[in-house]
């Protein structure tokens, strides 16, 4: 019985030393449990977190939102000094697919009067309307307008620039409207709260493609704050009511389609024009924070 259980031990080991070595993500998969969290990733392998993200499919009626690294950024403050946004290039099929990292300040918080209509058409969009008139997509910013007053479309910081990011190429992406105005905004929030409280933060936004896909599946978010701030999260990019492609980003009717709103996500107004109501990705903000 002994040399039974030193054999279980030696294979149980030697399983844990091959899935650090690729540098693995375990995910965990308990019943009853509609939250998935992925309970370890490899700090200094951001590709492989990635893909593993870009591979995971949302399921109607669970929780939009996956914690990553149990919730705790792998980001380190103390590695970023100036004010700035390091912006990504586009890439081969003019996707938004890397990550955008921005050291922020509180300066950085923008005045949301000075947001402008977005006009940029990113990969993937391919606007539609429900039965309410409302736009389910947004073309969603990768840094926050909120969070980006005086970043040039460089990334560099110019006092100068009284507004946040408006029309830039590089920190677009087409996002659902949930996702953007549900889920995003709450991990936009903490980030604004910390800078308006005197913190320092650094944020790093990705939206993860699959393959070719030109839509997102989702967007990673992490963030960590001189003041204690630190979330680590991935947002399945979902609509209540629709099926999306993801390859192309077209979408179909699904009544069965449902995605529970998180009790903390903020609520806003909606414009009305020309006797529609609309949701723009510059929507008036009616915040409970």
């Amino acid at each position: 019985m002994r040399k039974k259980h030193n054999w279980f031990g030696r294979i149980t080991a030697a399983a844990l030393v091959f899935l650090t070595i690729l540098g693995g993500t375990i995910t965990a998969a308990i019943p009853g449990i509609s939250r998935p969290t992925i309970t370890s990733v490899a700090a200094d392998n951001d590709d492989a977190t990635a893909a593993h993200l870009a591979s995971l499919n949302y399921r109607s009626g669970t929780s939009p939102i996956v914690q990553v690294n149990g919730g705790k950024s792998t980001l380190t403050l103390s590695d970023w000094h100036s004010n700035h946004v390091d912006y990504s290039h586009l890439d081969r099929l003019n996707r938004t697919a890397a990550p955008a990292t921005a050291m922020l300040m509180p300066r950085n918080v923008a005045n949301d009067q000075l947001r402008e209509r977005q006009t940029i058409r990113p990969t993937g969009w391919h606007q539609k309307f429900d039965r309410h008139h409302t736009a389910i997509l947004n073309r969603g910013h990768i840094i926050a307008y909120s969070l980006s007053k005086g970043i040039a479309t460089t990334g560099q910081y110019d006092p100068a620039q009284q507004s946040g990011d408006q029309n830039n190429p590089r920190n677009l992406f087409t996002q659902t409207a949930f996702c953007n105005q549900k889920l995003q905004t709450i991990y936009e929030g903490k980030v604004r709260r910390a800078l308006r409280e005197g913190a320092r933060v650094v944020y790093r936004v990705q939206p993860i493609f699959q393959g070719n896909d030109l839509m997102a599946k989702g967007v990673w978010m992490q963030a960590v704050g001189s003041n204690g701030l630190n979330f680590n999260v991935y947002l399945y990019n979902v609509q209540p009511g629709y099926q999306f492609n993801y390859q192309n980003g077209t979408s179909t009717s699904d009544p069965a389609m449902t995605v529970p709103t998180p009790p903390d996500a903020p609520h806003y107004d909606r414009y009305r024009v020309h006797g529609m109501r609309h949701h723009y990705h510059h929507y008036r903000r009616v915040c409970r924070w």
